[in-house]
């Protein structure tokens, strides 16, 4: 994890893209199985199992996960400073994956009446995947080439799709067919696809500690002081920046608002077809279905952004969710499942990529880290709101189908505010900030 110099022949810059894209390919097994497809039917089995109602369970489930999010917003802002300072971005990548590794693998112990453990574990591996994105995505303008940067991350996404993808398919024939693969039942099957989640991450997380150099400390002059102090610092530094970066504060907020309403689907859309009483088989091959249409779809987004920019990529895709938070409010059977499923997937990955690379081209390089703790940790902390709002309509309404229909609004109001975000001037106030800190 030495600090190597920025990569400048073509082979090394698409050996080192690739072996950053990977991380993504190995972390979003975490997404697709744990998140999305097949632990939030199985943890709502432990609730339900433990005497308690399926409204309860899939609302236990939304609390969980905005008390994951909690947790990792506290931390992100002062975890990226003190990275800044100390340009120790790869370790921390690997503290927070490991720590996300050893949680899922935990997750094969979990038997009845244990919602409370998996809650737990649930928790700190979402602490591992979301403390380790911050640090990943702050790598993306250290290692893109300006011109790249939408490519770059929507290829990230789309490695991502791929990686879990596959493994997604595997787990579903597992479950589905525990005797082809020599597995004593389901229960088995679900417990090894758990813990296939943690080897997945680990293996493909290898070759970004390995290809991809670590940008330097970012230390002022005349800095001292013990690192944690100093992050926090430079932290409450960057805090007072803001408002000198008014594109980006706009952008910031409609992604708030946005972003949680789409992580709040990916997260509560099979406890929701759970409770509606879809098998989760057709849950699984849906979602399978998604992973794959969302491989060309998200390079096609990058390509999109190349024509009519970022910020009006990401408004057709929002237009989309409306349409697909609407469909789903009607939902009774497995086939509209998976054409909802259909119709996220062509979104997704585009849409989160975009929002990233255009948060990226508008931070100043040399504090790219301190820039996407708050990208990463606000985004958690608005984040809370979705899956919070979905259990509690869901508990006071005996039912998910309002809960899915109330989604609606982060995806109007994020767009409206989204609108008025003026990229050019995003850009060039950046770029004056980095050119004002290289002469001073």
């Amino acid at each position: 994890m030495n600090v190597a110099p920025a990569p400048v022949d073509e082979k090394t810059y698409r050996k080192t893209i690739n072996a950053w894209a990977m991380y993504d390919w190995g972390n979003s097994a975490f997404v697709t199985t744990i998140m999305a497809a097949v632990f939030p039917p199985f943890y709502r089995s432990l609730v339900i199992d433990a005497g308690l109602s399926a409204a309860d369970a899939t609302s236990y489930w939304a609390y969980t996960t905005s008390f994951a999010l909690f947790l990792i917003a506290l931390l992100g802002p002062i975890l990226g400073a003190i990275a800044d300072y100390t340009g120790g971005k790869k370790y921390y990548i690997g503290f927070f994956a490991g720590l996300g590794i050893l949680a899922t693998s935990l997750f094969v112990f979990l038997g009845d009446d244990t919602y409370v453990w998996g809650s737990i574990l649930f928790t700190l591996g979402n602490i591992g995947f979301a403390g380790g994105n911050i640090f990943y995505d702050s790598l993306l303008p250290h290692i893109a080439r300006k011109e790249d940067i939408d490519q770059v991350s929507t290829r990230g996404y789309a490695m991502g799709y791929v990686g879990g993808g596959i493994l997604l398919v595997i787990n579903m024939l597992w479950v589905m067919h525990p005797d082809w693969f020599y597995m004593a039942d389901v229960g088995f099957a679900l417990r090894a696809c758990f813990f296939s989640v943690a080897v997945w991450w680990a293996v493909f997380a290898i070759p970004l500690f390995r290809h991809v150099p670590s940008p330097p400390a970012v230390r002022p002059r005349n800095a001292s002081g013990h690192p944690i102090g100093a992050g926090c610092r430079r932290l409450l530094h960057t805090a007072r920046q803001l408002p000198h970066y008014r594109q980006l504060l706009i952008f910031l907020l409609a992604f708030w608002i946005y972003n949680d309403g789409i992580g709040t689907i990916i997260k509560m859309s099979t406890a929701y077809g759970d409770q509606i009483g879809l098998q989760m088989e057709h849950m699984i091959g849906a979602l399978v279905l998604s992973q794959f249409i969302g491989i060309p779809c998200t390079f096609a987004f990058g390509w999109l952004a190349r024509y009519i920019r970022a910020r009006s990529a990401i408004l057709l895709g929002l237009g989309i969710y409306i349409a697909t938070s609407t469909g789903a409010y009607f939902m009774t059977n497995a086939v509209h499942f998976y054409i909802l499923a259909g119709l996220i997937g062509m979104v997704q990955g585009g849409t989160q990529g975009l929002s990233r690379s255009l948060f990226a081209s508008m931070v100043p390089q040399k504090q790219a880290t301190e820039f996407f703790g708050f990208f990463s940790t606000s985004s958690k902390f608005a984040g809370i709101f979705g899956p919070l709002l979905f259990g509690l309509v869901n508990k006071y309404t005996g039912g998910s189908r309002v809960s899915i229909l109330s989604l609606i609004v982060f995806f109007v109001v994020g767009g409206l505010i989204l609108l008025w975000v003026d990229e050019e001037e995003g850009v060039r106030v950046a770029q004056a900030a980095d050119a004002a800190s290289t002469d001073a």
